[in-house]
């Protein structure tokens, strides 16, 4: 029990798991992420962020430009969640058209 409380502790909420699919494709600017995580705050993008940096499962990395770069990847630990986050879509669009019949 104690495995599955710590993973749901680390991806918990309305928005980490909805971050970490962005960055599936690829590393993203706060500001892309902010686009593709419809109806999250800039506020609350930032909480989550560090939250999910704090987990280990996304890294911060900034660049050496004027102004600076800052860029956000998914890390090995975060695509460990790959098959999970697949296998969420797949169910969502299953459930999706089970309730809405679309």
């Amino acid at each position: 029990m104690l495995s599955i409380k710590d993973a749901l502790e680390a991806v918990e909420g309305r928005w980490k798991l909805l971050i970490l699919y962005s960055l599936c494709s690829g590393p993203k600017r706060f500001s892309e992420i902010g686009r593709e995580v419809a109806g999250i705050t800039d506020k609350t993008l930032a909480k989550e962020l560090k939250a999910l940096q704090a987990n280990k499962l996304i890294k911060r990395d900034v660049y050496d430009t004027s102004p600076p770069t800052v860029e956000y990847t998914i890390t090995k630990h975060g695509r460990s969640l790959n098959k999970v986050l697949y296998e969420l879509w797949n169910w969502g669009l299953a459930h999706r058209k089970e309730v809405i019949g679309k």
